[in-house]
């Protein structure tokens, strides 16, 4: 097992528990997909307390308040300042999700919520999540589709305009600052999500719940920058229309939980 630094936080005074990554999300396919996300996790994770592990864990959680309330929570982050952001967890650890290494049967959950597309090795972190989680337990993954307009988009474009966006856009002024996003994005192959569920297929993991949403970039952008979504609405619309039937480049983000069998 790795021994990197960690900042314990079962002295200090703790924080509310929040969901504020839910109440960040505009109202759209991605939060109304979080929100039956977290019906799905109150189903069915064991009852009392549980054990959590947040991969690249940062200032907010996508848990339910219920869930988060009972929950021992680990981080482990490679951004010292995003370790230093968190305000939620039980334990905070800095190091690498793809090598850092836990006992087996540890957790009841794993948390990986828009991180895999940042990884380098992504197979590795899933092997390490499943190693690591009790019978029965869950990984949530939420990442963005590679094949989609705005995943394209990211793929392609230089990350100056990817800071860019966020600052001018969206309107988050501190992106691209030491612990802010966005940040550097690989897109290895296990993010597509065709590949991923094969890849848990194959690994012991069955899929319990997968749905493809719009990305929230759109519902945001409409609501500050209406022209400009107008712009960007056209031309996925243009491009719906001469790819296969059923396409919607605008489903930029999905959601999925994977149960180790």
């Amino acid at each position: 097992m790795n021994k990197p630094a960690t900042i314990d936080f079962t002295t200090a005074t703790p924080a509310p528990a929040q969901t504020q990554a839910l109440l960040d999300l505009v109202p759209g396919e991605a939060r109304d997909s979080l929100l039956a996300i977290h019906e799905v996790l109150r189903r069915e994770l064991p009852q009392g307390r549980l054990a959590t592990y947040e991969a690249g864990g940062g200032s907010s959680s996508f848990l339910p308040v219920d869930v988060l309330s009972r929950s021992h929570v680990t981080v482990v982050d490679i951004d010292e300042d995003q370790v230093r952001n968190n305000t939620y967890a039980d334990e905070a650890i800095l190091g690498d999700v793809q090598t850092y290494r836990f006992g087996p049967e540890t957790f009841d959950i794993v948390i990986c919520y828009n991180v895999i597309e940042h990884l380098p090795d992504v197979e590795a972190a899933l092997l390490n999540f499943r190693d690591a989680l009790k019978h029965g337990g869950m990984i949530l993954i939420g990442a963005p589709n590679p094949r989609s307009l705005s995943g394209v988009v990211t793929k392609y474009s230089p990350h100056w305009f990817h800071v860019w966006f966020y600052r001018n856009i969206r309107g988050i002024k501190t992106a691209g600052l030491p612990g802010e996003a966005p940040f550097p994005t690989f897109f290895h192959p296990l993010v597509t999500l065709s590949k991923l569920e094969a890849f848990a297929t194959t690994h012991g993991l069955e899929m319990i719940y997968r749905r493809e949403v719009e990305s929230p970039r759109y519902p945001e952008m409409r609501q500050r920058k209406p022209l400009f979504a107008a712009l960007v609405d056209a031309g996925a619309a243009v491009m719906n229309a001469v790819l296969p039937r059923g396409t919607d480049v605008r489903r930029g983000d999905y959601h999925v939980i994977l149960r180790k069998r």
